[in-house]
């Protein structure tokens, strides 16, 4: 059965492309509404525009996970209009740059951590207390299995999905059972994304899912009905 997320206020980063649009759209179409966080307006309003086709609702935020006196004013701003929040969907990531460690920039490193590791942080510091607002609040982090492969090349990439789900899992660890939130991973494998193609240039995108297919799951697991905590969701297997 579907699940209905009526009434529920959803949060998702890097709504404007790939697996973040793609669940935005799911989400509002199993009637939540959804804030749409994305540094582009130009996709966050063509992610609107498909939610309001679907007859969704959404909230756009135009903003930049590196700023983290945003992050807080955002969980500010949804204190005042709403006072709780129901589910998380940290999705936003950056690849950076593919090569070796020694030869990494220092700005790209900068970003990559900040972006996939120290957003995600101040994501659960600014909206912990608005999930437990919430009758099921709940989290789902997306990670990859760059995390526990070590490849060459990929360090920055690796590392920083590893200290991703390092930090998922320990939250996960803290809400426990004092809490009604529940914190997840999942992790999508190869999929038809940009960020995809920049690392796989010479790859067919037609052989591989498209961030449609993992929608249905990602609105399962941010359900009020989903029962798991601190677990990781290998998608394609």
């Amino acid at each position: 059965m579907k699940p209905d997320l009526s009434e529920r206020i959803v949060l998702v980063t890097g709504a404007s492309r790939g697996i973040g649009r793609a669940a935005a759209i799911a989400l509002a179409g199993a009637g939540a509404h959804v804030i749409a966080v994305a540094r582009t307006v130009g996709g966050l309003e063509e992610t609107d525009d498909a939610i309001q086709k679907a007859g969704g609702s959404a909230t756009l935020v135009p903003m930049n996970l590196r700023d983290g006196d945003a992050i807080d004013r955002l969980g500010a701003s949804i204190f005042e209009r709403w006072g709780r929040l129901d589910a998380l969907l940290g999705n936003a990531g950056v690849l950076g740059q593919l090569t070796p460690l020694a030869h990494l920039d220092p700005k790209i490193f900068q970003e990559v951590l900040e972006v996939n590791v120290t957003a995600n942080w101040r994501l659960i510091r600014s909206l912990d207390p608005l999930l437990r607002q919430s009758d099921a609040g709940r989290v789902l982090f997306v990670t990859s299995g760059a995390a526990c492969k070590h490849t060459a090349y990929w360090g920055a990439y690796s590392l920083t999905k590893a200290a991703l789900e390092s930090l998922a899992l320990t939250y996960a660890a803290e809400c426990g059972e004092t809490t009604k939130i529940k914190v997840n991973l999942i992790n999508p494998g190869p999929m038809r994304t940009a960020m995809r193609k920049k690392a796989m240039p010479g790859e067919d995108p037609a052989t591989l899912p498209a961030p449609e297919e993992i929608a249905p799951k990602i609105v399962e697991m941010l359900s009020p009905s989903y029962d798991g905590n601190g677990t990781t969701v290998d998608f394609q297997k």
